[in-house]
């Protein structure tokens, strides 16, 4: 099963690469879809099989229709590549590999070395006491489903961000239209 997880998890980096080195809007967003299909799996893999159906149907489904709806309304056409911009390329790869080099010793973690280093308890520290929350949501998932675990903070805390997401949605699909409608 690790073997599958770092399958999808090398086809997600690499779409995600893919996805923002493409010139062409279009294959760049076409790429961004199979950047949302890999996590999708990945959260198969970590059983959250409800994530990984909102990650498709919203995300790679109404999010990405949005995206190329204004893609296509734009009529965006190829820009020709500036090789004078080397550098920031250089930059950004040495960035990703400065960052990546930092994540290598976060794989030596489990849950109880992380509870023993977070806690101030002497010993041997069981991590259910340390991170609640854990259980808390487990027994949410029991009490409402998953689906219910998922939409009750969703429409209960987290409600406003929820809103302005949409609304931010909303004004990109109005610049787009106002932008086209320039160029008619």
């Amino acid at each position: 099963m690790t073997l599958v997880f770092y399958v999808f998890a090398v086809w997600a980096v690499a779409s995600a690469l893919l996805c923002i080195s493409r010139s062409n809007a279009l294959s760049s967003a076409l790429w961004l879809v199979s950047t949302m299909f890999a996590l999708a799996a990945i959260f198969v893999i970590l059983q959250a099989e409800f994530i990984a159906i909102i990650q498709v149907l919203v995300y790679a489904g109404a999010v990405m229709v949005l995206f190329l709806f204004v893609i296509m309304l734009l009529n965006l056409e190829v820009v020709p590549h500036d090789w004078r911009r080397w550098r920031g390329w250089v930059i950004g790869i040495g960035l990703a590999g400065v960052l990546g080099a930092l994540l290598v010793p976060l794989g030596v973690y489990t849950p109880a070395r992380l509870a023993r280093e977070v806690s101030t308890m002497p010993g041997t520290v069981d991590p259910h006491l340390v991170f609640p929350e854990g259980d808390a949501m487990a027994a949410a998932n029991v009490a409402y489903g998953a689906v219910g675990s998922v939409a009750q903070p969703l429409f209960q805390a987290y409600l406003i961000p929820f809103e302005i997401t949409s609304v931010l949605l909303l004004a990109a699909v109005i610049g787009a239209v106002v932008l086209a409608k320039r160029k008619l």
